[in-house]
């Protein structure tokens, strides 16, 4: 896409505004796809807690994709987009069983992550085929708020207590298809990553009807100019031959499965916001936009480094700016960065804004998310409408009355 592009999309749908462009989400799905390409069964199961809105969900399955959830909204929101349960895979952490259960009576693919819900579930529907979820004790990323695989971690279950799991299975008697691991997002070493496979290679051993084997996702896009990303065709080069190798000592042909969400969305998305206020103070130049951390919380909830660039200004010269939006908290997107000259009503794009940046939106300080725009095929679609006031209120009930009678009362 092209910064004209965007500003016409910002004039034509307002702003703030979320930008999608369905043509680098396409290549990121071919790309990871080429990568592993010397495995016979690959599945791709796109992390729907990136970004569900029922558009782009109804382009990944499209292209071939299923589908990664963890509520059974997301679910919900699947099966309307048309993805066949069979392709769904529900991985909650903490639900109760009744959504477990809720899930697995529409006929998607089951993954538990706690030996009590598991021994549950298998004495109550022994029959269903449930994946397991395993905790590899690896930490891939480098943020420990977005590493999940951790051994303080709350997600999967401890390798250390695979003895407790095998005995649940033995008693209840259940079909475990499919064993799993995420070590979370942003991997930076594809060793490490290929270690914590190995674990789970081992721990496939114990089960003898095994459908596939789901290695998570959390492959590094890059933020900034120059910076790192996980170099998948490596990855798929490596991994995938030490799969091929494991289904030929397993004595079956299983299927390598990965739940991409970031790699899949994230450079696809633009957030477009424009300039309120150009503040100088006695050390900053503070450039306040028409949005906060109401609609996109990554910079202050994980440092996240979303670049910003001025699209109405790009040949300008640069200076110094710190970006800060309007809600009554400290949200600060960037602090002191290059930026082209910016001016009053000059249109920002912060980048890398695909994947959990809407997903995260609220009405915090009673302010409307924004609406997303699909850029397919050269054309601007509108993907769902900003919200009004009207939305703001809709679920609230009007009590107007019953203090009405406390005043009658009161006498007043």
């Amino acid at each position: 896409m092209k910064n004209a592009d965007l500003l016409k999309i910002a004039k034509t749908f307002g702003d703030p505004v979320y930008v999608y462009d369905s043509e680098k989400i396409t290549s990121q799905f071919n790309r990871l796809t080429n990568a592993f390409s010397n495995v016979k069964h690959l599945r791709l199961n796109y992390a729907a807690k990136a970004l569900s809105n029922l558009s782009i969900l109804k382009l990944l399955n499209s292209l071939g994709s299923g589908l990664d959830t963890v509520s059974i909204q997301e679910v919900n929101l699947g099966l309307l987009a048309g993805f066949k349960p069979e392709s769904i895979i529900f991985t909650p952490n903490g639900v109760s069983l009744e959504e477990i259960e809720e899930a697995s009576a529409l006929g998607v693919q089951i993954n538990i992550d706690n030996l009590s819900i598991l021994e549950q579930f298998g004495n109550k529907h022994p029959d269903v085929p449930v994946c397991v979820r395993i905790n590899p004790h690896v930490m891939a990323g480098g943020n420990s708020n977005i590493s999940v695989g951790h051994i303080d971690s709350k997600f999967g279950i401890s390798i250390h207590q695979i003895p407790h799991l095998l005995r649940i299975v033995e008693v209840t008697k259940m079909n475990i298809n499919g064993i799993h691991m995420h070590t979370g997002s942003d991997i930076l070493d594809i060793d490490v990553f290929l270690y914590a496979s190995e674990i789970l290679f081992e721990n496939a051993k114990n089960f003898k009807n095994l459908d596939f084997i789901d290695f998570g996702s959390g492959f590094k896009v890059p933020y900034k100019s120059g910076d790192i990303e996980t170099n998948v065709e490596e990855l798929g080069k490596k991994l995938g031959k030490r799969f091929n190798q494991f289904c030929t000592e397993y004595g079956k042909d299983l299927t390598l499965a990965f739940e991409p969400g970031k790699f899949l969305v994230s450079e696809a998305g633009h957030f477009l916001a424009k300039v309120n206020v150009v503040k100088q103070t006695t050390s900053t130049v503070f450039a306040s936009i028409d949005s906060g951390f109401n609609h996109l919380i990554r910079p202050m909830l994980y440092g996240a480094n979303h670049s910003i660039i001025n699209i109405s200004n790009s040949n300008g010269r640069e200076r110094y700016y710190s970006v800060v939006g309007y809600i009554c908290e400290t949200d600060t997107f960037g602090n002191n960065v290059r930026i082209n000259e910016i001016s009053e009503g000059d249109i920002l794009c912060f980048k890398n804004a695909g994947a959990y940046c809407f997903t995260m939106a609220s009405n915090y300080n009673s302010r409307f998310r924004p609406p997303e725009v699909l850029w397919h095929e050269g054309k601007a679609h509108l993907i769902r409408e900003r919200e009004t006031f009207d939305d703001l209120i809709k679920n609230q009930v009007d009590v107007k009355n019953l203090f009405e009678k406390k005043k009658e009362k009161a006498g007043v």
